[in-house]
Parts: C-alpha cells; structure tokens; sequence
C-alpha cells in the first residue's frame, strides 16, 4: 500500500502483505540508506535556502491551519494501525477493509464530513480514472500483444525476469511508472513478477519528474512554497539515486545481465 502501482499489483495478482513486505524490505532499506546517502552528499552546504528563501502556504477554507488536533490524531494513527494489523494477520477482502478504515474516520461530531472530504486531492482522482480508461482503450487496440510477440520474436521474451525489468525502467520513464505497470501487469506470471514490477517501477519513477506522480505532487507543492525544481535540479539527484537503487533492487532478486540475440 506504499503506493498506487503497489497496491494495483498486489490486487491483481492478490500478493500476500506480508510476504511481499518480507520480500521488499532489504532492498527498500537499503535503497533509502543509499538515497540518503546520496542526496546528503549531493546537497553539502546547500540543504537550506536561507531565511525567506519559501514562502508559506496561503491559508484558504480548504487548507487549514497545522494546529494540531489531538484527537484526530490519534483516531487517524488508531485506525492506520488496525487497517494495518488486518492486513497483515486477518484474511479479510482488503478493499472492504480500507473503506471500513474510511467509515471509521468520517464518523465525527467534531469534523464534519464535507470537510475530509473537501481536503481530497479530486484532481488526482481524475488522472488516476483517466489513466485507467486510457490504458483499457490501448489494450483493446491489441498493440500491446503485438508489440510483445515482435519483442519475443526478437529474442526479448519480457516474460523474463531481466527484460521485464528493463521494460518495466523504461516504460516508467515514458509514460509515468502507474500506466507502465498497468501496462505490464499482464506479462507478470513469474513467481517473483509482482515483487519486481514494484520495486522496478517505484525506483524507476525517481529518474525523471514525470516518471512518478508523487513527483508532481513534490514539485506542485514546492512551487507554491516559492522552491522551484526544474527537470535538470530533480535528474541531478534523481539519475544516481534511480540506477543505484535499482541496482539493488535487481541484485534482491537475483537478475543478472540479460543475455538477449
């Protein structure tokens, strides 16, 4: 659940939570340990902007003050910890789980529900629906399948292990790393498939802005915190922190270099 294409993959191909957790947790580790390491040694003397340097939030009915609600809070980390705990030991259906979390915290004399739902971010709602019709309209054009018969044809089964990968890289830097694994999701038969579309697509999407949405949202907010974060500021960081922590993600997994003729 630690992202959309996550939790697309583990429904799809009904992945057990804690197994994919066990399996994801030394590369994700070790992948942040590398980030931070590589971000701190990229930013030296640079970290911050100096007093002024952004600007706050303009406070509008939509976005509140940060006072922070006590009670909500705790109602919020309560729920978050139980969803969890079913998740991870409770056989029941994870959807219906997750709206039952959701229920349990729109119920509040305090906070009224037109106010939650208000705080939704609708716009990424629409993307996300729109790529999900997008994506549903190309595979019904059948290029797909052919384009992964002309692959095999010439000796790229992405079946494979180490050519889905590589398709997985290259197609989350193309089209954003969700419609990649949309896309991809049909081609993940192996038993390990589920666990390297995640990891592929999620290190993926660090390389370029558009590779990941939660890209978007991080240069969106900054924007309106006056910290501007061109394509050349993000790659600066984001071209070594994507090949090594795909690195490791495919040394997790045990893909060597593909052997394709």
């Amino acid at each position: 659940m630690g992202n959309p294409q996550n939790m697309l993959i583990g429904e799809s191909l009904q992945l057990s939570f804690a197994g994919y957790a066990l399996s994801a947790a030394v590369p994700v580790v070790l992948g942040l340990a590398a980030t931070w390491a590589i971000i701190a040694l990229l930013t030296r003397g640079r970290w911050d902007l100096g007093e002024g340097a952004a600007r706050p939030i303009p406070q509008t009915d939509q976005e509140p003050g940060r006072t922070l609600d006590r009670w909500q809070s705790i109602k919020g980390l309560a729920v978050a910890a139980g969803l969890c705990a079913a998740f991870l030991f409770a056989p029941w259906p994870r959807d219906l789980v997750a709206l039952a979390g959701a229920a349990l915290l729109l119920c509040s004399r305090r906070l009224h529900s037109r106010q939650m739902l208000g705080l939704v971010d609708w716009q990424l709602l629409v993307l996300f629906i729109g790529l999900f019709v997008v994506n549903t309209a190309l595979q019904q054009t059948g290029l797909p399948e052919h384009l992964v018969g002309a692959l095999a044809a010439a000796g790229i089964d992405l079946y494979a292990q180490a050519p889905l990968f590589a398709a997985t890289f290259l197609l989350s830097n193309l089209v954003s790393n969700v419609p990649a694994v949309m896309l991809l999701l049909p081609l993940a038969t192996g038993p390990e498939a589920g666990t390297l579309l995640a990891l592929a697509s999620t290190f993926a999407g660090n390389l370029l802005i558009v590779a990941s949405i939660a890209n978007i949202i991080v240069v969106q907010a900054a924007e309106r915190r006056g910290i501007a974060i061109d394509w050349r500021t993000h790659a600066r960081v984001g071209l070594p922190v994507t090949l090594v922590t795909l690195a490791i993600a495919a040394a997790s997994l045990g893909i060597g270099v593909p052997a394709w003729h």
